[in-house]
């Protein structure tokens, strides 16, 4: 049979999704976990790879077992020997055609600042500190400019393996709440690094130091080197994932608790 997981981790000491050798990630100790309770060693197929440092509040991946356990007993047998700092959230039984990767119909990012003068503490590897006071209006009029069909070659990451920089991004929002700032993307798919570039964007934006119609000229120009830092992953999120109803798979939360 074949199972989809939603999967939640903190991914502060994971050096991402894909198994490494000899590295702690999200994916190997997902494996360790399923081995444990089945007995079996099973590719486990998720719906994107996350980086080190990236956190997901809604993962879904996909096994195929010979195993035969109820949904709950999927969670808590998985639970019950993973890590404390991730969790499956939910277990579903789906159709064999189901490919948590190639069936989703698209996948959401949020990324978070904290934007006060001083540190936070308690959002220390969950938040992005920017001090420099941010103008959300001018980085949601830059965010527009990026929004659509487009070349994003100056946003992908040099070792990025997707086959074209074309993607096309359905929205991107910026919303404030208190001293809190959250950067929405949705999208069918990203490139490598892609959200954290587009925020690296937008900041330096918000803070004045580049004009709004610069995100076009980055946009425009298809050349890495034009644009801005690489925002760091303490901020990213990986929210949420869409699939066809036909599938029936559970919805969880979109929203980090410090939101």
């Amino acid at each position: 049979m074949k199972v989809a997981l939603g999967v939640e981790y903190d991914g502060t000491n994971f050096c991402g999704w894909q198994v490494q050798p000899e590295q702690r990630t999200v994916q190997g100790c997902l494996a360790k976990a399923l081995g444990k309770i089945t007995g079996e060693k099973s590719k486990i197929v998720a719906a994107g790879r996350t980086d080190s440092g990236v956190h997901a509040i809604q993962q879904v991946a996909h096994f195929e077992t010979e195993a035969s356990r109820s949904e709950r007993n999927w969670i808590l047998g998985l639970n019950s020997n993973l890590p404390d700092d991730m969790n499956v959230t939910w277990a579903r039984p789906v159709d064999d055609d189901f490919s948590a990767r190639f069936s989703a119909l698209n996948r959401s990012y949020r990324y978070l600042i904290i934007n006060r003068v001083s540190r936070s503490s308690i959002h220390a590897n969950k938040m992005w500190w920017v001090f420099a006071p941010l103008d959300i209006d001018k980085m949601q009029a830059a965010a527009d400019m990026l929004v659509g069909h487009h070349d994003y070659s100056a946003f992908r990451a040099k070792l990025c393996q997707a086959h074209s920089p074309m993607k096309t991004v359905d929205w991107i929002t910026v919303t404030k709440q208190g001293d809190c700032i959250a950067i929405d993307v949705k999208a069918q798919s990203f490139l490598h690094h892609m959200v954290r570039n587009i925020v690296g964007v937008l900041v330096p934006i918000g803070a004045g130091q580049k004009p709004v119609e610069w995100a076009t000229q980055v946009l425009e120009s298809r050349d890495r080197a034009q644009g801005g830092i690489t925002s760091p992953p303490d901020g990213l999120y990986f929210i949420n994932v869409e699939y066809p109803q036909q599938y029936k798979l559970p919805v969880v939360s979109a929203f980090p608790v410090v939101w």
